[in-house]
């Protein structure tokens, strides 16, 4: 069997209200560390509340937000996989189709830049990405619904042979300007090097990254561990709160790429939305979470 349209659109069907309805497995650890660690009192009563909010929308079966974003989807090709799909056109229906049917409604977030009307549908919507995944016979979908909170504050800069110090202190003034405006504690994703749009590709690829998966490189690991502790030291805490827990994780992927080094920052909020499904080249769709 090859991969068609027919399971494309049903694996997005229902990806996106995945995404809405439950917080991942390693984010719940997390917030749930967090709150054994936290020094706050008022913010452990917050992540207290955060981990029940994410309990009581699973068993309900309901939205942890009511901010459902708007749907961003990652696709990773696997280049031994047996596909012969118009992906973005099935993912587009899959998507409409889950507008149509999905209980409760979404609110309309998708907004023309131009005219800022505001509706379900719009030009380049669902927003898609595409990569490859060396020697997988699969194709794997990624659901990551951007909202207002965590989209509004990412942030690029771009220097010319900085040192490590001009970069982590850029990381951490976005983080100080981002404030608790983007529903902490967040899950930070940077991008260091490579061209302006490979450099914010990396970044939302690190928020897509599991937490307590440190870098592989040491040295890329020990920053990440510097910006973690110098974020969380800032004090905004869970929603503004005060306390420990700005971050549940700093996230970093760099590229070499010529003498300018572009620097992007990307948050996702405390529900950390996302949501995977692989389709088998027999067309079976597996839920990866």
């Amino acid at each position: 069997m090859t991969i068609r349209d027919e399971h494309i659109f049903e694996a997005t069907k229902d990806l996106y209200s995945w995404a809405l309805r439950r917080v991942p497995d390693d984010t719940k650890a997390a917030l749930s560390r967090a709150r054994e660690t936290e020094t706050n009192e008022t913010a452990r009563k917050t992540l207290n509340m955060m981990l029940h909010s994410a309990m009581a929308a699973e068993s309900a079966d309901r939205y942890v937000c009511s901010d459902a974003g708007v749907p961003v989807y990652v696709v990773r090709i696997g280049t031994k996989a047996d596909w012969n799909a118009n992906i973005k056109s099935a993912i587009r229906a899959g998507f409409e189709h889950l507008v149509e049917t999905i209980d409760p409604p979404l609110l309309k977030h998708v907004t023309n830049p131009l005219t800022l009307e505001r509706g379900y549908h719009g030009k380049d919507m669902p927003i898609i990405t595409y990569d490859l995944i060396e020697d997988a016979d699969y194709i794997e979908i990624v659901c990551s619904p951007k909202a207002l909170g965590s989209g509004r504050w990412a942030a690029m800069e771009l220097f010319t042979f900085p040192t490590l110090e001009t970069i982590e202190t850029y990381i951490l003034d976005v983080a100080i300007k981002a404030g608790s405006q983007h529903c902490p504690p967040t899950v930070m994703g940077v991008g260091i090097g490579g061209t302006f749009d490979y450099c914010a590709k990396m970044a939302k690829e690190g928020t897509l990254r599991e937490i307590g998966q440190p870098h592989p490189e040491p040295m890329v690991a020990a920053m990440e561990k510097r910006l973690y502790d110098a974020v969380n030291q800032l004090g905004y805490g869970p929603m503004g709160t005060g306390g420990d827990t700005t971050v549940l994780g700093v996230h970093i992927n760099y590229a070499a790429g010529h003498g300018f080094t572009p620097v992007a920052v990307e948050f996702n909020c405390w529900i950390n939305r996302r949501s995977i499904a692989r389709i088998h080249s027999d067309g079976r769709i597996e839920r990866v979470e």
